[in-house]
C-alpha cells in the first residue's frame, strides 16, 4: 500500500483573497516607493494576461522582481514585515486556515508562482513549513530582478514539486492520496497529476475544465 497523504496549495486567490505580488505593488505605492500612475497600467495588463495564460513566465515574474531592485535589503525586510501585517493577514479568510488544518494529518506544501521573499513569511503565518516558490536571484545582498532556477509557474510548478519531492526521496505517485487546491488554469499541469484536484473560486477557464472533469469546486470567500 502506498503510504501517506500530500496536500498542495496554491497561494494567490486561493488561500489569499488577492494576489501577493499585486498587493506588494499596491503597498509600495502606498509607501511612496513607486509612482502608482506610471506603473499601474502596465501592472494591471501583465496580471490580466498572466491570469489568462497569455503572458510569458519570465516576463511576468521579472516584472514584479524588478520592484525589489532599487532598494537595499534592510529596507525591504522592514517593508515586508509591515506588508504582511497590514496587507496580507487581513486577506486570509478563516476558511483557508480551516482547510489547511483539515490536512495536517499529512504533508502540507504551499506551491506558489510568487517569489520566495514575499511568500516565506506568509507560509509561516499559515503554519506551513514547506514552501515551493519562485526563487529570486540575489547578488551581493541585492535583488537583480532575475529568476534563479526554474520559476514555479505553470509546468514549472509541477517540475519544482517533483524536484522537491525527489530531494526527499519521494514522488507524487508515491502518496496514497494527493490534493492540489488552486484558482487558476495556469496550474492545470499539476492539478491533472494529483488524485484530488480541487478548484478554489476558479477563474472561468478552470471552472469550465473542473466541470468537464468532474473535479471538486469550492469557495473560501
Amino acid at each position: 500500500m502506498k503510504p501517506g497523504k500530500l496536500a498542495l496549495f496554491d497561494l494567490d486567490n486561493t488561500l489569499l483573497t488577492g494576489d501577493s505580488d499585486d498587493e506588494w505593488f499596491n503597498f509600495l505605492a502606498a509607501e511612496g516607493a513607486l509612482d502608482r500612475q506610471a506603473g499601474i497600467a502596465a501592472k494591471e495588463d501583465i496580471v490580466r494576461r498572466y491570469r489568462e495564460g497569455s503572458v510569458g513566465t519570465l516576463e511576468f515574474c521579472e516584472y514584479f522582481l524588478e520592484l525589489f531592485v532599487p532598494h537595499e535589503m534592510p529596507r525591504l525586510l522592514a517593508w515586508r514585515e509591515k506588508y504582511l501585517r497590514e496587507w496580507i493577514v487581513p486577506r486570509i479568510p478563516r476558511s483557508a486556515r480551516e482547510l489547511l488544518d483539515s490536512h495536517r494529518d499529512g504533508l502540507l506544501v504551499i506551491a506558489t508562482a510568487t517569489n520566495r521573499f514575499l511568500t516565506e513569511p506568509i507560509a509561516e503565518e499559515f503554519g506551513v513549513t514547506h514552501l515551493i516558490a519562485t526563487d529570486p536571484e540575489i547578488r551581493n545582498g541585492r535583488f537583480t530582478g532575475k529568476v534563479s532556477g526554474t520559476p514555479s509557474f505553470r509546468e514549472g510548478k509541477a517540475v519544482r514539486v517533483d524536484q522537491w519531492l525527489a530531494e526527499r526521496s519521494q514522488s507524487l505517485a508515491g502518496f496514497s492520496e494527493s490534493w492540489f487546491y488552486s484558482d487558476s488554469i495556469n496550474d492545470r499541469p499539476l492539478l491533472e497529476r494529483v488524485t484530488h484536484p480541487v478548484a478554489v473560486d476558479p477563474d472561468e477557464r478552470l471552472r469550465k475544465l473542473a466541470l468537464e472533469r468532474n473535479w471538486r469546486i469550492i469557495s473560501l470567500r
